[in-house]
């Protein structure tokens, strides 16, 4: 089940963010490497987990296994403030246009040989879903080249906004890819099941859907 977090509700997650934020650090600090990030408290957070993130979180018997972050591209994020040198052009900005960050799966829900892990796919779907809902048609991605191809196979219109470069020992390319109804309907057939990956919301859920930009 994917819960949507901001800062309207957040106050109602502190225990499953504290969670996603230590599946943050084992994701990219011990299992990538990105040692920059390392912090002895087990938690990865930075500057842009502000009251404008929006977190997502795939929770299963009350455990948080899949993680993702989206921020708003008309506030200081990733692409504009960290990473400048992937974007050749000007950057892509407005209401309707979301940085897609930090998205991670437990290893024990990954699975090989397949475009998407089910956890993967609940994920994608999720910032489609919010998306499509919340007027958002675009997001921003500085991702490893090999996602290229599985993104266009999922129906996202992808476009390169520079050339890769290498990062922490890793090649990334950013990008934008739209979506729309035909992306979400192509994610639904790719898992097998077409009901929505949000639920029904909640007290604790009220205003999530919102993007606060």
């Amino acid at each position: 089940m994917l819960h949507i977090v901001n800062s309207l509700n957040a106050g109602s997650y502190h225990a499953e963010l504290e969670e996603a934020f230590r599946l943050r650090h084992r994701v990219f600090v011990e299992e990538k490497g990105w040692t920059d990030l390392r912090h002895d408290s087990g938690l990865e957070t930075d500057s842009f987990d502000d009251e404008y993130a929006i977190h997502m979180l795939y929770v299963e018997a009350g455990r948080v296994i899949g993680y993702q972050r989206m921020l708003p591209t008309t506030r200081p994020h990733l692409l504009s403030d960290v990473m400048p040198e992937l974007c050749e052009g000007k950057f892509p900005v407005g209401p309707n246009v979301w940085e897609w960050t930090r998205y991670c799966v437990e290893p024990a829900h990954r699975e090989r040989g397949r475009m998407l892990s089910p956890v993967a796919n609940a994920l994608l779907s999720g910032i489609v879903e919010w998306g499509l809902h919340a007027g958002v048609d675009t997001i921003v991605i500085e991702m490893n080249p090999l996602w290229l191809l599985r993104l266009v196979q999922l129906h996202f219109r992808v476009t390169p906004l520079g050339v890769p470069k290498v990062i922490n020992n890793e090649e990334i390319v950013a990008v934008t890819a739209k979506f729309d109804a035909r992306t979400l309907e192509r994610l639904r057939e790719t898992r097998k099941a077409f009901s929505s990956t949000i639920p029904a919301r909640s007290t604790r859920d009220r205003g999530a859907e919102t993007p606060q930009a």
